[in-house]
């Protein structure tokens, strides 16, 4: 086993230099030495110096007179103050350098009008002490929580850093100051040291077998180092001293290889010193009984229906020899050794893989032992099975047989009958779409006396479809837009699963467009964008729609044909009293007869035919009703032949006979037409749209 010690567990320099201060303080017997708190986080160098005379007080009003230590943490500018003023008080400061950098920091950039933010723990006496220099109203933050809370003061702000923090910390919470503030400056004041021994901690514990953190539990920079390390190693114990190694778990170290060790800034080098050589004593006392259990096992009894342990040592075409730790190996035949249908020696069979086998037959004679590990597996794999149906938990098994009713599946060698029925919540046609493919099942019946398993693939779809149909019923809402398959097409619409619940989509709802069947727009399980036209619980019933309003002919129509404006467009259809005029793809307009010439013609067929290309300008735009009114001799008109033109007959004078005027027939050329024009027109403009749309 190796033992891995960082090169930099252990005191750093600050924590060094404030204990060699205290300790030649201490060798002054002529006058009381205090501390105010502990020095450093660590209790078995508190108590080393305590036996040398080092006192520890908690408030300065609790000294009468004497010499005090300021911890390495650092104190208040009050404090300070405190001592100062006491004239039978004096003071030797071991302040850590990084820490009194961070002090002279907030301080200036405080007297600048700058909103002091501070990242680590309110309670630490470290930002206790840095909170005192910037006239106790910084910000602290700890986590994501205390940065969504922080009030804006206002002003520009200033970030600093307890120095035992992590980098990851400073990263995240100065990531997430910053999308909250906008003048911000940052001062990453994490110590190089704290920086150097969690990276080194990182990467010992990053490829060992086990980690040891050694610290006090009072130490913030410890409790960071265990942190990362727990992260990457789960082996991973934080002790503070050389007796807390009896709650490691050092029963299965012989299965460890490496062992990493690393100390907070506070542990002293003894301490280390005291663990390492603990784990190698371990290490060797492992050696001494793993020679024991070795020749333990030389003397080892084997009889027919044991299951023991074996590594596999090689293999030919028909066996598989393996090292059973005793006096010859054991041989497992090819057709014993596994059920996978899809078995491979040379992948599957892998030289020094420890196997559990059960042993078939001890020949004394020859010195041969049989074995099978198929009867290990099968018993394995039968309790899994019986788990699985008493829990109900799904299992997935590979279809390897298509039988009269069903289906056959198996689990590491245990055949699984899956009725026709229990295959899918659907009729399904062909099973032999199932065949070496993987499906996962419930176990619904299982008897192990009769080898009998049948499993089921339609309960569990079932399930979830139900609980996607409650999933969706209680987030359904009108306008919804969901992406949803096409499960079956009628006459009459498509039904669409949203997310088990299907949903119609009518055929009036498919397209824009005049269409004669749905089968035109979309195909049986096509996955396309619906949205929520109305629904109904009780019933159980859902509208959908497809068609998008962007794609409505008439969407811009407002826009694209205001009145005056001239337009290009094709003649379509030519009726009595006018001509349609295609305007874009489900876009037509209407020239009444009277629009096209500038004299009288007796029909539009005079002077125009199907397919011609003409110009006109919008007289007329009625959006509600889908129509448009087009003159064309506004723009350009399209006057016959002069040997085809006819004059326009002068009106005659009104007679008084108002039983000749009651059967007046005729009717003024310009824009005014008779009653029977007008419903004959109705009519055909009704026939036009239709046959518009059939276009």
């Amino acid at each position: 086993m190796e033992i891995i010690l960082a090169k930099s567990a252990g005191f750093c320099f600050g924590v060094s230099k404030a204990i060699e201060l205290t300790e030649k303080l201490l060798e002054d017997k002529d006058r009381q030495i205090y501390t105010m708190g502990p020095i450093i986080h660590n209790e078995q160098v508190i108590e080393k110096l305590k036996e040398k005379g080092l006192m520890m007080a908690e408030n300065i009003s609790d000294i009468e007179s004497g010499h005090i230590v300021i911890r390495t943490h650092g104190i208040t500018p009050t404090q300070y103050e405190d001592i100062a003023n006491n004239k039978r008080l004096t003071f030797s400061d071991a302040t850590c350098p990084y820490v009194k950098k961070i002090h002279r920091l907030v301080a200036e950039m405080k007297a600048k009008g700058m909103q002091i933010i501070i990242i680590g723990d309110k309670n630490h006496p470290e930002v206790e002490g840095v909170n005192g220099w910037c006239g106790e109203d910084a910000y602290i933050v700890n986590d994501k929580d205390d940065v969504d809370k922080l009030p804006d003061s206002g002003k520009p702000v200033f970030v600093v850093a307890q120095t035992t923090i992590t980098k990851e910390k400073w990263d995240e919470l100065t990531k997430q100051i910053s999308n909250r503030f906008a003048n911000i400056e940052f001062r990453n004041t994490i110590c190089n040291a704290t920086g150097t021994r969690q990276k080194e901690a990182e990467e010992i514990s990053s490829k060992v077998d086990m980690m040891l953190v050694i610290g006090s539990k009072k130490s913030s920079n410890t409790s960071k180092l265990f942190e990362i390390c727990s992260k990457n190693c789960s082996n991973t114990y934080w002790i503070e001293t050389v007796d807390d190694l009896s709650t490691v778990d050092i029963k299965n170290i012989k299965n460890i290889k490496k062992i990493g060790i690393t100390a907070g800034a506070s542990t002293p080098d003894w301490l280390i010193k005291e663990v390492t050589n603990k784990m190698e004593e371990l290490t060797k006392q492992e050696k001494e009984v793993n020679f024991e259990e070795e020749f333990e096992n030389s003397l080892v009894t084997l009889q027919s229906g044991q299951v023991v342990k074996g590594k596999i040592i090689g293999f030919n075409n028909t066996e598989v020899f393996v090292d059973l730790g005793y006096k010859s190996d054991g041989i497992i035949s090819m057709d014993q050794f596994s059920d996978d249908p899809d078995f491979d020696p040379q992948k599957d069979i892998k030289i020094g893989e420890e196997i559990d086998v059960y042993i078939n037959r001890v020949d004394d004679k020859e010195g041969n032992v049989y074995l099978s590990k198929k009867k290990v597996d099968r018993n394995r794999n039968w309790k899994k099975v019986e788990s699985a149906f008493e829990n109900k938990t799904p299992i997935e098994v590979k279809i390897v047989e298509v039988v009269k009713g069903g289906l056959i599946g198996k689990l590491e060698g245990i055949r699984i009958f899956i009725p026709a029925s229990q295959v899918s919540d659907n009729f399904v046609n062909d099973l032999n779409k199932y065949l070496n493919e993987t499906i996962t099942v419930r176990i619904i019946e299982y008897n192990k006396k009769k080898k009998r398993l049948v499993g089921s693939q339609r309960v569990i779809l079932e399930e979830e479809k139900e609980k996607k149909a409650k999933e969706t019923w209680d987030n359904i809402e009108v306008g919804k837009e969901y992406e949803g398959v096409v499960k079956s097409i009628t006459d009459f619409g498509v039904f669409v699963d949203i997310g088990g619940v299907d949903g119609l989509i009518h055929i009036s709802e498919l397209s824009w467009s005049k269409i004669k069947h749905p089968s035109e727009v979309v195909k049986l399980n096509d996955r396309i964008k619906v949205r929520v036209l109305e629904f109904d619980k009780e019933k159980g019933k859902i509208s959908l729609g497809y068609r998008k309003l962007e794609d409505n002919p008439w969407y811009n129509a407002e826009e694209k044909y205001k009145v005056n404006t001239i337009v290009k467009g094709r003649v379509v259809r030519l009726v009595p009293f006018g001509a349609f005029i295609n305007l874009e793809e489900n876009i037509d307009g209407l020239v009444h007869i009277s629009q096209i010439s500038n004299v009288r013609i007796a029909k539009p067929s005079d002077v125009l035919k199907v397919g011609q290309e003409v110009e006109a300008k919008v007289i007329e735009l009625d959006l509600e009703k889908k129509k448009i009114g087009l003159s064309i001799k506004e723009v350009n008109p399209i006057d016959p032949p002069a040997a085809e033109k006819k004059p326009v007959a002068p009106e005659k004078p009104k007679k008084e006979n108002k039983k000749k005027e009651e059967h007046e027939t005729g009717h003024k050329e310009e824009l005014n037409i008779t009653l029977g024009d007008f419903l004959n027109n109705a009519e055909i403009m009704n026939d036009a749209s239709n046959a518009s749309e059939d276009e």
